[in-house]
């Protein structure tokens, strides 16, 4: 009975969840509200605050949670990989509303009253480790500081994406992150490995002449 009623509380807290990612993603979160929520979710005002306190508390898990439904890869493997990586990032934004919410409500949190950057270095973790497996495999310069560039790579994404966002709902998305890759390449890696990954980025969009 207990482990009933627990597994039916994670999947209330869970519907809630993306109830809310769904109504910040249509309305923002000064146009949300709780009742919009609520009513989205099916569920009931004592169900929304056993589990989370305010819409603030809500926009907070959905941020933390942005990366739930990503198919990331379990290992790194150098700079394909994560050139992969964006390009399924990119491909995710258009379609995964909790991805898309979370990145979304990362970048406007000011409204919020936070000043969080653990979304942001979340990120940077995750392209810092498949940096760190493109250096053992000599995919990098000997200049390049991961560390730096990892932070770089994440800047450089979220301002492609907000731009998407604003331009074309994301629907260029794609091809700006083939770009982004496409011009950033030179500045990190040797000339054959560079001519390789233009060789793999071309596959995904149209690239400048």
């Amino acid at each position: 009975m207990a482990r009933a009623k627990q597994e039916r509380a994670v999947r209330t807290r869970e519907t809630i969840l993306r109830a809310a990612a769904q109504i910040f993603d249509e309305y923002g979160f000064s146009g949300s509200s709780v009742s919009k929520i609520i009513n989205q979710a099916g569920t009931t005002q004592g169900a929304m605050y056993f589990h989370f306190k305010s819409k603030e508390d809500l926009a907070k898990a959905v941020i933390d949670e942005q990366a739930s439904d990503l198919d990331l890869p379990g290992q790194p493997a150098g700079l394909r990989q994560l050139i992969g990586i964006n390009l399924y990032l990119a491909d995710e934004l258009q379609g995964n509303v909790l991805l898309r919410a979370g990145v979304t409500l990362a970048v406007e949190q000011g409204q919020l009253g936070l000043r969080d950057f653990s979304p942001y270095e979340m990120w940077a973790e995750q392209f810092r480790a498949e940096l760190e497996t493109a250096r053992r495999a000599g995919e990098l310069l000997d200049d390049v500081v991961i560390e730096e560039l990892a932070q770089v790579l994440v800047a450089a994404y979220t301002g492609s994406q907000i731009m998407s966002h604003l331009r074309t709902g994301r629907a260029d998305l794609p091809e700006r992150i083939v770009q982004l890759w496409w011009f950033l390449l030179p500045g990190i890696a040797p000339a054959p490995v560079v001519e390789e990954l233009r060789a793999f980025v071309r596959e995904h969009g149209k690239q400048p002449a």
